[in-house]
């Protein structure tokens, strides 16, 4: 009972800590952190792989998708900052 109460805790104060963020940047790290999810998954397939030409294949597949994941998060942070420029610039025009 109190492991779930810590846990139960702990989900409430990670809940808090994303509240201070940009919704630009939980849209980039909820990018991010799903196509990592999908390597992860790709990289599994590739150590139950007894070939090892297609599980290094695989691993190469996991990191490109790593990167064009990381890629795709900073699109959407750079497009938010421009956006939040474009909009603090106009003020008072």
């Amino acid at each position: 009972m109190k492991t779930v109460l810590k846990l139960a805790g702990l989900a409430c104060l990670v809940s808090l800590g994303a509240c201070s963020k940009s919704p630009t940047e939980n849209n980039a790290a909820a990018i991010e952190s799903n196509i990592d999810n999908a390597a992860d998954n790709i990289d599994a397939m590739a150590s139950n792989i007894s070939n090892d030409q297609a599980a290094g294949q695989l691993t190469n597949s996991a990191d490109q998708l790593r990167d064009a994941g990381s890629n795709a998060a900073d699109t959407v942070r750079d497009a938010g900052s421009t956006a939040n420029n474009v909009e603090s610039n106009t003020v008072g025009m």
